[in-house]
């Protein structure tokens, strides 16, 4: 029997887990698999790809602790079929560690909680990658080829196969079946006006424009961004805190603790003079708090109360408005109008859960209940958001009021105890009482002060002694839950010149830092943003993918709530960021452009100059960066496959059709739910499937580290894609597979 031919299009994380499985079911086969893998990586970085690569910069830091990155399926995965034995699947941790035993190299000496540099990840991910290819070529049958190259096109063959194509052609494999794990990429800035206008001036003049700047290592050339420059990035997420750490760290520059626990910055003098930070919202990336779910992920991690898919599909049945994608029928909602008050809903439950405890977070889930039902039943009856999101947290902030009067008159000393039990109608005033104060105060200090619960004086006493490590209010009034402050937590009003803008940002730094230090089921704040944003994105998803919302709303969630769902839980480790706050305290790192900044070309000096919207800071910068991760546009993809795959007809770009406005075509590929890329002629071509990030804009956020003990959708996707590639009966040859079908 032929063997199938199977070409792996990108040698990246997502195929080391798809080697996992791979290795896996063949080694369960019970007789010779007729299979030949042909892995085509164009860095030739086989298990971490370029962008996880062992090479990159050692100052960037992966921004996921160490016990939440797996690299192959575990129990928890449903359907996963045979596993391989539990020592060839270690978590990042386990990896770590033992690497540690063997080497003695404090880089791996991690708890399941610290944060790895991401070139170590590269490391693990290289590493299993080469165990499981090994485990694949002990089985009889199957061969593995590793090809260092680049896949530039597909052509269709006459007996329906499919000719991959690597660099000019002068290498061709005729495969079965292509399994594209492309990737991180990036976009030609020539087609985009406003990146167009920054090469075109700084093409004859002293500015520079660096469109991209992965992979780190390469971005700048020799003598750029050096001292006596000053360097502007566009963008202060996670790609933008890298350049900050390469410029500054990576250049020699070293960090070390100050007697008072602070970090400061001793400069290496390699670096520029100054790195300029600015962005739309003027915020770096909040900084990711410790997870104390990790010890009991299944237990721990939220589950929705409001924010549910079913809530999703009764809402899309009450205000859903019809429209045909694809053939089919979709009743799409608006996010903001729809989606939208449900998450502030659900933020705000966790938030007054976590401050005031489980049994009132029961309280709050019964007041808010006959609002919830009447909202669902009438989708908002064309109310403004603001006014739905009013509608659903009244009825929890009466609850709250009568908790904020109650608890804090206890601590205050204006009320006993006895009394505020009789006070509470309903909800236990001992047990909310005791969760403030260790809110507030840390279980230690709460301890010690409630041993005063007897004496009000004595109380009030000790609460005003005590201090909250997180700087904290010493009240409920004053810690209400606010989806205002928490997407502007610098008050604009307040921070309006450059200076006033960088106190506030360094005053939030720190605030933000003792918050993600409590921990992300303690502190009210990080609580509602990891249980909702994070562990709740299954159900943001189910609002989105497949056209789930209109095209205007699509647009609108992918710029603004994405940013927000990106700042609020997709932010780099503590470390990370108390790098980054004492590298704006010694005044390297210039944040006093603000919100609303713009950076214009200055044909006088040659330079490009940062404006800050708020703040009126004039800031000229040398070479200008822009520090975001592109999203995926398969038209202007920098590489050529994607282009081509289009011009042949092979895929196409997904719409979201609008019937009263312009369409919405972000840039990924029209894909089915199983994967398969619709051609340009409407047909589905199962020979292909497409996983990971050209599938954004379909769906959304189909990219990240695999996590064990999760049933990860990264993981189901794959085997997803294992289900139509194996068959029941073992691999079957690429006849037995109907080359394309009519979308239906």
């Amino acid at each position: 029997m032929r063997s199938t031919n199977l070409a792996i299009v990108g040698a990246g994380p997502s195929c080391t887990y798809v080697l996992d499985r791979l290795a896996a079911v063949a080694k369960a086969s019970t007789g010779p698999v007729p299979l030949a893998v042909h892995i085509f990586d164009r860095s030739g970085r086989f298990g971490a790809g370029q962008v996880h690569s062992p090479d990159q910069p050692v100052t960037s830091v992966l921004n996921r602790i160490a016990g939440q990155v797996a690299f192959a399926a575990d129990e928890s995965v449903v359907g996963a079929g045979p596993l391989l034995p539990r020592e060839e699947r270690p978590t990042l941790h386990e990896w770590c560690r033992a690497k540690y035993t063997e080497t003695g190299d404090p880089v791996y000496d991690l708890t399941a909680e610290d944060s790895p540099k991401r070139y170590v990840h590269g490391l693990a991910l290289a590493d299993r990658f080469q165990r499981y290819v090994g485990i694949l070529e002990e089985v009889h049958g199957v061969e593995v080829h590793l090809h260092h190259g680049e896949v530039t096109d597909l052509e269709e063959l006459p007996d329906g196969r499919l000719r991959v194509v690597v660099g000019d052609g002068a290498r061709v494999l005729d495969a079965d079946h292509v399994l594209m794990l492309t990737g991180h990429s990036s976009n030609d800035p020539a087609r985009y006006p406003r990146q167009a206008a920054w090469a075109r001036f700084a093409e004859n003049r002293r500015a520079v424009f660096v469109p991209s700047v992965y992979p780190l290592e390469n971005a700048f050339a020799p003598g750029q961004g050096g001292p006596g420059s000053t360097v502007g990035c566009a963008g202060m997420g996670l790609t933008g805190i890298d350049v900050i750490l390469h410029l500054t760290e990576g250049r020699g520059g070293v960090f070390s603790r100050q007697p008072d626990g602070t970090l400061a910055y001793r400069a290496s003098g390699r670096e520029p003079d100054s790195v300029v930070m600015f962005s739309r919202a003027g915020l770096f990336t909040f900084t990711r708090p410790f997870n104390a779910k990790e010890r009991d992920t299944g237990k721990l991690e939220h589950r929705g109360v409001f924010l549910t898919e079913d809530a999703v599909r009764r809402l899309r049945r009450s205000a859903g408005r019809p429209v045909t994608i694809g053939g089919r029928e979709q009743r799409q909602l608006d996010f903001r109008e729809h989606v939208f008050p449900l998450v502030a809903l659900e933020m705000a439950h966790v938030h007054y859960t976590t401050l005031l405890g489980r049994d009132f977070g029961r309280r709050v889930e019964a007041a808010g209940r006959p609002a919830y039902e009447a909202f669902l039943a009438d989708g908002g009856s064309g109310a403004s958001p603001d006014t739905s999101v009013q509608r659903l947290l009244s009825p929890l902030e009466v609850l709250v009021d009568q908790a904020a009067k109650t608890v804090d008159a206890v601590l205050s000393g204006r009320l006993g105890l006895a009394e505020a039990e009789v006070e509470a109608q309903g909800w236990d005033a001992t047990a909310a009482l005791r969760r403030v104060l260790e809110v507030v105060f840390g279980s230690e200090q709460a301890n010690v002060i409630a041993t005063r619960l007897d004496d009000p004086a004595g109380l009030a006493d000790a609460v005003a002694a005590g201090e909250s490590p997180w700087r904290h209010p010493k009240g409920v009034a004053d810690m209400r839950f606010s989806w205002e402050r928490s997407i502007r937590p610098i008050d604009p009003g307040s921070s309006a010149t450059p200076e006033a803008y960088r106190a506030a940002m360094l005053d939030f730094l720190d605030l933000d830092h003792r918050w993600a230090v409590q921990g992300n089921l303690s502190n009210p704040a990080k609580a509602a943003a990891d249980g909702v944003w994070r562990d709740l994105r299954h159900v943001l998803a189910a609002a989105v993918d497949f056209g789930g919302v209109s095209a205007r709303s699509h647009r609108d969630f992918l710029d603004v709530f994405m940013r927000h769902l990106n700042r609020f839980v997709n932010g780099s480790a503590l470390g990370v960021m108390e790098k980054v706050g004492a590298l704006v305290r010694h005044g390297i790192v210039d944040v006093s452009a603000g919100p609303e900044a713009e950076v214009r070309p200055d044909r006088r000096s040659g330079r490009f100059v940062v404006r800050g919207g708020v703040t009126g800071a004039v800031l000229p910068v040398d070479v200008l960066v822009d520090s975001r991760v592109h999203p995926f546009d398969a038209a202007n993809d920098v590489l050529p496959l994607y282009p081509n795959l289009l011009k042949r007809g092979l895929v196409r770009r997904w719409c979201n059709p609008d019937v009263d406005g312009p369409d919405f075509v972000p840039g990924g590929l029209d894909l089915t739910k199983d994967f398969h890329p619709v051609r340009e002629d409407g047909g589905i071509d199962r020979r292909i499937t497409v996983l990971g990030w050209p599938s954004e804009g379909v769906m959304f956020f189909q990219y990240g580290a695999l996590r064990p003990n999760q049933n990860h959708h990264l993981m189901q996707d794959i085997l997803c894609w294992m289900r139509g590639f194996w068959g029941q009966e073992g691999i079957a040859a690429g006849s037995a597979s109907p080359r394309r079908e009519k979308e239906e």
